[in-house]
């Protein structure tokens, strides 16, 4: 089994993950964003831009004693559904790749799973897409719901034991 130093161990880790270049894909950076922009984030909490990384993200999944996922998830639900799915739920297998270069988040935690390095406390928060397709914006069906992966983050850190306040605005001269 792989090893770590608990210097090494971040307490809690957010990760946005897609691409904002294909509209509702984008989501998970959407969310990341509206929590580095609104929200004081404790230290113990560490907000990473996931986008398409890939395999790349196993050491900071590894390095993690909790892992939040935020992603577009589809699931077969109307466009906007909120998602929450627990670690024992999630689909952990290693997939055919067309190409060397073609890897997604579940050969990721398979992999995880596989080293025994998969956080027991690993969920992915997200609503179900609507449009996956050109563009740099979600569609109107995801804008409307972000708050609502926004509060289940919130009360996931909650949950775990974290403290998260909105930020101040700043005072206006």
């Amino acid at each position: 089994m792989w090893t770590r130093t608990s210097s090494e161990v971040h307490q809690t880790v957010v990760i946005g993950l897609g691409n904002p270049l294909m509209a509702d894909d984008g989501l998970g950076l959407a969310a990341l964003e509206r929590l580095r922009s609104e929200w004081s984030i404790p230290a113990d909490v560490v907000l990473v831009d996931g986008g398409t990384w890939g395999m790349s993200l196993l050491p900071t999944i590894e390095d993690a004693q909790r892992v939040l996922l935020l992603d577009a998830v589809r699931a077969g639900a109307p466009p906007g559904t909120l998602h929450v799915v627990e670690r024992d739920d999630l689909p952990r297998y290693l997939t055919t790749k067309l190409s060397p270069h073609q890897v997604d988040l579940r050969d990721v935690l398979a992999l995880a799973e596989l080293r025994g390095t998969l956080p027991r406390d690993t969920v992915v928060i997200g609503l179900e897409p609507d449009l996956v397709e050109l563009s740099s914006e979600l569609s109107p069906a995801l804008r409307g719901h972000l708050d609502e992966v926004v509060a289940a983050t919130l009360a996931r850190l909650a949950h775990w034991g974290h403290t998260v306040e909105p930020r101040r605005e700043a005072a206006h001269a």
